[in-house]
């Protein structure tokens, strides 16, 4: 027999379930002072990268290389206060055992085994400290270019495409959470994919970087095998398979 019973619905609050786009800091170190060094080379120059986003900090790597030996002591203050500084706002540890665990609680860091850090493909195509744990939302209304970037000029399309209209000049950088189009000579750097998009491409009229990269896999633009495309429409992309992951440059017909 099936009994229906007439639930009670507090005036005051819900609870729901709820979902959370998170950034993970896969630790692979716990030398702050390279950390720090890291940090300020990839992201000191673009300042507002980050919006005060959540971030879970990944010491699988630091476990698993500890596995049999001695874990290294990791500082949590110093940690947090490092990562405050670009604006990011750390809130959870995923695969921390034993003492770091119990010493990443007590920072505050609640622990988030199920948290799942990208696809493993992401994970080794993915060479930059910082990556997405989720997959990226779609980018909408792309980021527009009609001037030419001068040497020392930068432009960030935060979650969209990124749209050129003129040559990117030796010395500037165009960033992209999504894909990069150049309708013109790409000459300076090239950053698709920013926050972990591996399906992020880039395009361009004129292939002639200082340097490409895609989710954090770069290729500078002294790569011997780029010289069959250097100047030449292109486009690339990300590719993961049993050879590993690597960039792919095909000419645009």
């Amino acid at each position: 027999m099936t009994i229906a019973v007439q639930g009670v619905t507090p005036d005051t609050f819900e609870i729901k379930s709820a979902t959370l786009p998170l950034v993970a800091l896969v630790l692979k170190s716990a030398d702050l002072d390279a950390l720090a060094r890291e940090l300020e080379a990839r992201f000191g120059d673009i300042p507002d990268f980050f919006d005060h986003d959540a971030l879970v900090v990944d010491l699988s790597r630091l476990e698993s290389e500890a596995q049999g030996g001695e874990r290294p002591a990791v500082d949590f203050p110093g940690l947090l206060e490092l990562l405050w500084k670009y604006r990011l706002a750390p809130v959870a540890v995923h695969g921390a055992r034993n003492e770091l665990a119990a010493v990443a609680k007590a920072a505050g860091l609640f622990p988030a085994p199920d948290a799942r850090i990208g696809t493993a493909a992401a994970r080794e195509a993915n060479a930059e400290v910082v990556q997405k744990v989720v997959e990226p939302e779609a980018a909408t209304g792309a980021l527009v270019i009609d001037k030419p970037l001068r040497s020392g000029q930068q432009v960030y399309a935060r979650g969209r495409d990124l749209v050129m209209l003129a040559m990117v000049n030796p010395g500037a950088e165009v960033i992209a959470d999504g894909h990069i189009h150049v309708y013109a000579p790409l000459r300076g750097r090239a950053i698709a994919g920013a926050r972990g998009n591996v399906d992020a491409r880039i395009f361009t009229l004129g292939m002639e970087p200082e340097l490409i990269s895609i989710a954090g896999l770069y290729r500078t633009g002294e790569t011997p095998q780029l010289a069959a495309i250097r100047g030449k429409p292109t486009q690339v992309r990300l590719v993961s398979d049993a050879e590993g992951n690597r960039l792919v440059f095909d000419p645009l017909k």
